[in-house]
Formats: C-alpha cells, sequence, structure tokens
C-alpha cells in the first residue's frame, strides 16, 4: 500500500510535465544565446594583420577642416567636433557618381554627402563627450519618422561651411582571419536564435518586454489625444450630480 502511495505521488500531472518541458526549451535558448554572444566577441576581437603587400580598393571621401579654420586659433576644437560628427563615403571611381532615372532616361549624378546629426541619446551620453562649448555650434531639430510614427528629436551642426570634403585613395592595409570553426558555429546558432519563434522566446523572457515598441506606440497615441476629447461636457456634469 505504501509502494503504491509512493508511486502515485512520483507520477505527474501532464500540465507539470509541460511545464517542465518548456522550461528545459528555454533554458536551451537562453544557452545558445549567450553562445552567440561569446562568439561574436571572439569574432570581432581577432587582431587585424598588416598585409605585405598594400593594395587600393576604390577611393573615399570625408569633410576635413577648411584652410581658413586650420590658421585659426580655434583649428583643434573644430577638430574635435569633426571627429564626432564626420562621414566617409566610398566609391569605385574618383567621381562619386550614382544612378538616376530622369525622364526615362538613365543619367548620372554626384553622390550627397553631409555631416552627421548627433541624436538625442548621444547628446546626453557622457561616452560621447560633447562638451558644454561644443553644444552651442549644434541646432536642435524634430522629423517626423514615418516608421516609428512619431517625431525624433535630433541635432545638427549649424556652421557646416567650416569643412570641406576631400578624396584620397583607399588603401587595404590589414585583414581580419577568418576562424572557420567560430563562423560555423556562429551560423549555426544564429539560423537557430533567428526563427520566428526562437526570437520571439528571446525578446519576452530574456530581454524582459514581449513588444517594448508597441507598448511605446500606444504610450505616444495615449498622450497625442486632443484635450477636447477628454472635457465633460456641463450637461453631462449635471446629470451625473443628479443621479447621485
Amino acid at each position: 500500500m505504501e509502494n503504491k502511495n509512493l508511486l502515485f505521488h512520483r507520477l505527474r500531472s501532464a500540465r507539470s510535465r509541460k511545464r517542465t518541458g518548456k522550461k528545459d526549451v528555454e533554458k536551451q535558448i537562453r544557452k545558445k544565446y549567450q553562445r552567440s554572444k561569446e562568439l561574436w566577441n571572439l569574432r570581432r576581437n581577432i587582431p587585424w594583420i598588416p598585409l605585405e603587400n598594400p593594395y587600393q580598393r576604390g577611393f573615399v571621401r570625408f569633410f576635413v577642416l577648411s584652410d581658413d579654420v586650420k590658421r585659426s586659433e580655434d583649428a583643434d576644437f573644430y577638430e574635435g567636433i569633426l571627429k564626432k560628427i564626420n562621414t566617409y563615403l566610398y566609391s569605385e571611381s574618383r567621381l562619386f557618381l550614382k544612378k538616376r532615372r530622369k525622364f526615362g532616361r538613365r543619367i548620372y549624378v554626384e553622390k550627397p554627402q553631409r555631416l552627421n546629426t548627433i541624436s538625442s541619446y548621444a547628446w546626453t551620453d557622457p561616452k560621447f563627450g560633447l562638451i558644454p562649448r561644443e553644444r552651442q555650434y549644434f541646432l536642435k531639430r524634430e522629423e517626423y519618422h514615418p516608421f516609428r510614427k512619431r517625431n525624433e528629436t535630433y541635432y545638427e551642426f549649424i556652421e557646416p561651411w567650416r569643412f570641406t570634403l576631400r578624396i584620397r585613395p583607399h588603401m587595404i592595409t590589414h585583414y581580419k582571419p577568418v576562424d572557420a570553426e567560430i563562423e560555423k558555429e556562429y551560423a549555426e546558432i544564429e539560423s537557430y536564435i533567428s526563427q520566428y519563434k526562437v526570437a520571439g522566446i528571446i525578446q519576452k523572457t530574456i530581454n524582459g518586454k514581449s513588444n517594448a515598441w508597441k507598448k511605446e506606440y500606444e504610450t505616444e497615441l495615449i498622450k497625442s489625444r486632443k484635450y477636447s476629447n477628454c472635457i465633460i461636457s456641463p450637461t453631462e456634469i449635471a446629470d451625473y450630480f443628479e443621479d447621485l
């Protein structure tokens, strides 16, 4: 009799077995996700090796200080700003052209290039390194983001004429060796964790939010409602007090 009772207590219900299986799957996904991070860091930290014979691969265009700014006393100050907002554009030829259709014909026009803007996150991030004097040369702007369906705040440099574009050959001087075993394992794990259901479990259990963008979007919708929609009319107030 005692053996039968002990066997009965050892048997688990279907709900308990399902819950245990779900936890085992989540543990496996968590291990795979952590391993993918480790492999990504290993791939990133592989040291670059200098080439014996460097070669040219197209051209690169970037901003430099204009001649009058170079000769001024604030050359170092503007050089510090340029390091934070400089952009680099690569092209196979020195002309930096792109195809464009005009009246049904294919024409070539010059590729535009602008200085980087600073996001609101980088503006307040101490690691970005903006000093109070540098902030005075940026203007706050807002632009509607069609994908997020809301206004995005950014900061734009107000004196772009202090910089000019320069073109130089793009020289390849170093290369990073490829570890075949790491690349194979990383590709297999990425193929697994990028599946739709697995990615949902990672977002919900590991990152802690089921759909952060949706919650933020709904909050923005609540904030964007007109105040007149929330006002109670005098008739409704009178009816409310009559019911009391």
